[in-house]
């Protein structure tokens, strides 16, 4: 019989190592400079990232990037060691008042809601339905900090949007209308008569400021006592032709501003659109964060959103939704993962003995 030897056969380690000691020695080659090689682009790390640069400059497209109304905001904010003791001083305060209002009068209101075992206390401002007044209160006040703290460099001023050229009432502009910086009491009625008369939502409220804040970095503009009614609108006007379903048009904003005609507004909303490089899209995170850091703007101005019990229809539903938010992400997650290989359709590889007659 012949004898039987594997299909698969190697040379012998020894021949391997004869072989090689037949080739000649290796010499590394030497470096090629980039004249030699004709190649002047440059090397990955000597290049800009272009990310981050937009990033830190345009913060209305980047999720990541901060807000410019929350810097503009901090410039004001007293050092921190003195606002921690300002903040405990006023809780306290606060504690002591309530409990002597208490025992002067027993029913009279509360200062400062805490929440306790049994009852807690919450606001009824979520990022997907948040609070009308408080929000458009936030917007300008943001807004406000804007033109306070605006950058004093020179900036041209676009003629779309200065007030004289195109007043907003027939009352005569003064002299002096580009000197005083407006209160936040006077912008928050302002906004507020747009949304109450236009009935526009709070996420309108939202956009208009992603929309106000992408103009500014666009056109390399600031806001200022001679423009912000103009771009304000223009930003309310915008944003609720995006958001909304159910757009209010341009004609009616003409019966909410008695004075101004309807071509000047479609030459407002043409011109804003063009410096905006018809950029109109908000992410959800680019939403979220700007929702999110006017809390924060809220908290810091002592602007605090309505705190209500919570209730037992209230929690029942909060947790309804958590649940189905839950099993979403539960059957996301099982359609993500990768499923293993059965052991039915695992393929192995068989060595079988080869007969050599």
């Amino acid at each position: 019989m012949g004898n039987t030897a594997s299909c698969c056969v190697s040379a012998s380690p020894k021949l391997r190592r004869n072989a090689h000691s037949r080739l000649e020695p290796y010499r590394p080659e030497p470096e090629l400079s980039r004249e030699d090689t004709g190649c002047n682009l440059q090397h990955i790390s000597d290049r800009e990232n272009i990310d981050e640069l937009n990033m830190e400059h345009n913060p209305s497209d980047h999720p990541r990037a901060t807000t410019m109304f929350l810097s503009k905001s901090q410039t004001d904010v007293v050092p921190s060691n003195k606002k921690v003791r300002e903040k405990r001083k006023s809780l306290y305060v606060n504690h002591l008042t309530h409990i002597l209002e208490s025992k002067q009068h027993p029913s009279g209101p509360m200062r400062r809601k805490y929440s306790s075992c049994s009852t807690i206390f919450l606001d009824d401002s979520t990022v997907s339905q948040p609070n009308l007044k408080y929000t458009i209160k936030c917007v300008s006040l943001a807004i406000y900090y804007h033109i306070k703290n605006r950058d004093v460099d020179g900036r041209t001023l676009l003629d779309i949007f200065d007030e004289k050229l195109h007043p907003l009432s027939k009352l005569e502009v003064p002299l002096d209308y580009d000197k005083h910086d407006p209160e936040q009491k006077q912008i928050y009625r302002f906004v507020r008569t747009l949304f109450s008369a236009a009935q526009l939502t709070a996420e309108c409220a939202i956009v208009t400021l992603v929309y106000l804040e992408r103009l500014l970095t666009y056109a390399e503009i600031d806001i200022c006592p001679a423009n912000w009614k103009r771009i304000v609108l223009g930003a309310i006007l915008l944003a609720s032709k995006v958001w909304d379903d159910q757009a209010v048009w341009n004609v009616d904003y003409c019966q909410i501003l008695k004075d101004i005609t309807v071509e000047d507004m479609n030459e407002l909303e043409r011109q804003f659109l063009e410096l905006l490089q018809f950029n109109i899209n908000v992410p959800s995170s680019v939403y979220a964060k700007y929702y999110f850091d006017l809390r924060s703007l809220s908290e810091a101005n002592n602007l605090s959103f309505p705190l209500e019990p919570l209730s037992r229809d209230k929690a029942q539903k909060l947790e309804a939704i958590s649940r189905l938010c839950d099993d979403k992400y539960k059957d996301m997650r099982k359609a993500a993962k990768k499923r293993s290989v059965s052991a039915d359709n695992l393929v192995v590889v068989w060595w079988s003995p080869a007969i050599i007659s």
